[in-house]
C-alpha cells in the first residue's frame, strides 16, 4: 500500500490559527511546539467553540519568538526562552486533564484581552513538571490488543494543551469523500484546516479507512491510532474568516457516525527515537486492526 505524508501542521496557541510545515521534529509529545500555549479567561480555557474569532489569530515561529497577529491589532512577539514567564506554576484543566502551566508574557495577556474583549491570561505548558496521561481507557485498550507493538509507547508523557492526545491524523481521501457529499447538495467544499490535524496522509487509503488502522510508521517513528476523533462545532468555523456555519458538521453527522459519535480523523500516541523528524512526502507504513 502506497501512503505518504501530504502535509504537517502545528497550532502553537490552542484554538488559534495553525502553521503549515514542510518538516517537523516529533517525539512522545507530538510535533514540536504544538499547543504549547493557551488562552484562559475566568479560569476556563478558551476555544473556537465559544469564540470563533480565535481562528483569526495568526501564529508564526522563528528561532527565538512566537509571533502573534490579528485584525486591528499590532503584531506581538513572545520570547521562546521563557524570559517573560512570571508567577508560580499553577494547575490548569483541559477537559478532564490537569497539568501545570506558567503565566507567559503579560503583554500577550493584555493583547488577547483586547482582541477577545474579555480579561485573559496567556499560559504556557510547564515543561519542567507537566506529565499528562492520554486516556488510559483508549491507550490501555490499544496496548492490550497490540502487546507486540507496545515497546516505546508511554501512557504518561509530556504533551501540551491538545484536547487529549499528542497527535491528530487525518486522511485526505476522507475529506474528498465529505466534499463529494457537500457538492452533491450544492454546497461548497471545505479545506482540511477545518479539522485542525497535525498530520494529513494521502495515497492508497480509502475514505474513512483510517477508522480501521492500528498504527502508522514513518521509518523508526511509530504512531498508534488509539481513538477516533469525535467532532464538535469547530469544523463549522471558517478558519479564514472566523465565521461559524452549519457545514460540514451537518453532512458529516449524516454520513459518518460511529458508536461514540460523529468522527473525522484519528487521535494517536507516538513512539519515536530522539532526534526524529517527519517530512512532507515521507512514506507511511500502515497496519490495520484486522
Amino acid at each position: 500500500m502506497s501512503v505518504r505524508i501530504r502535509s504537517l501542521h502545528i497550532y502553537p496557541v490552542k484554538s488559534c490559527a495553525g502553521i503549515d510545515l514542510s518538516e517537523s521534529p516529533i517525539d512522545q509529545a507530538g510535533l514540536a511546539f504544538d499547543r504549547r500555549w493557551m488562552v484562559v479567561s475566568g479560569g476556563q480555557f478558551l476555544t473556537q467553540r465559544q469564540l470563533p474569532a480565535m481562528a483569526l489569530v495568526q501564529t508564526a515561529l522563528d528561532d527565538t519568538h512566537l509571533h502573534l497577529s490579528a485584525p486591528g491589532m499590532a503584531d506581538l512577539a513572545v520570547a521562546l526562552d521563557g524570559a517573560a514567564l512570571h508567577g508560580e506554576p499553577q494547575v490548569v484543566t483541559v477537559w478532564r486533564d490537569t497539568m501545570p502551566a506558567r503565566r507567559d508574557s503579560a503583554q500577550a495577556a493584555a493583547w488577547f484581552s483586547q482582541f477577545l474583549r474579555r480579561p485573559c491570561e496567556f499560559l504556557r505548558i510547564d515543561v519542567a513538571g507537566a506529565q499528562r496521561s492520554a486516556s488510559a481507557e483508549w491507550v490501555g485498550g490499544w496496548l492490550q490488543r497490540h502487546p507486540e507493538e507496545a515497546a516505546g509507547y508511554a501512557q504518561r508523557n509530556l504533551f501540551g494543551f491538545a484536547d487529549g492526545f499528542p497527535l491528530l491524523i487525518a486522511n485526505q481521501s476522507s475529506l474528498d469523500a465529505l466534499n463529494g457529499k457537500l457538492a452533491a447538495q450544492g454546497k461548497a467544499a471545505v479545506p482540511m484546516d477545518r479539522f485542525r490535524p497535525n498530520i494529513v496522509v494521502e495515497g492508497e487509503l480509502e475514505a474513512y479507512e483510517e477508522d480501521h488502522v492500528a498504527s502508522m510508521s514513518v521509518g523508526a517513528v511509530r504512531m498508534a491510532l488509539v481513538k477516533p476523533c469525535t467532532r464538535c462545532s469547530i469544523p463549522d468555523v471558517d478558519q479564514a474568516t472566523g465565521v461559524q456555519h452549519d457545514e460540514p458538521g451537518l453532512t458529516l453527522a449524516a454520513t459518518h457516525r460511529l458508536d461514540l459519535g460523529v468522527v473525522f480523523g484519528q487521535n494517536a500516541i507516538v513512539a519515536a527515537p530522539a532526534g526524529s523528524v517527519l517530512r512532507i512526502g515521507d512514506a507511511v507504513d500502515v497496519e490495520f486492526e484486522f
